[in-house]
């Protein structure tokens, strides 16, 4: 097992940071790239148990809620289906890998901003450990990013 970590302050309080993560089913809104979500069999967005499928870069994914918590304001989740390593030029590709990824907010005082830590737990094959690791250790401040810009934009069109 490897676990990727990535974690930042954002310039937002707590409370419209997770008003925008709460909802599993509200991947669209900040990660880039995310073009449809759906929820199956007609679960709340924040009910443990609930399925989301969605299309990252042209990608069906599907991931089940496995804990969700307003008061930690966290929520984890899991692939349902082993991820495929994303296309690459030539070469030997790793093999799909099992994850399971976690979003933990927590209030900074100082600016009424928010700590966001974002870690994915992969269960991989030994000798694939390292590329999925710098692959997700790629695309965790990527999704960070993401979310910053959809809480830019959110606060804009508060204005």
């Amino acid at each position: 097992m490897t676990k990727a970590y990535y974690s930042a302050v954002l310039d937002h309080p707590l409370a419209t940071v997770w008003s925008l993560v709460r909802d599993f089913n509200n991947y669209p809104a900040y990660i880039e790239g995310v073009t449809e979500s759906v929820i199956e069999d007609d679960k709340r967005g924040d009910e443990v148990g609930a399925v989301r499928r969605f299309c990252y870069l042209h990608n069906w994914v599907r991931q089940r809620l496995v804990a969700h918590s307003d008061d930690d304001h966290s929520l984890t989740y899991s692939g349902l289906e082993p991820l495929s390593f994303p296309e690459a030029e030539g070469g030997d590709v790793p093999a799909p890998t099992d994850y399971k990824g976690t979003i933990q907010l927590m209030p900074v005082v100082d600016g009424n901003r928010t700590f966001i830590a974002w870690w994915v737990e992969l269960e991989t094959a030994p000798a694939d450990a390292d590329r999925w690791h710098a692959q997700f250790e790629s695309w965790i401040p990527d999704w960070c990013g993401s979310l910053t810009r959809a809480l830019a934009r959110q606060s804009a069109n508060q204005l």
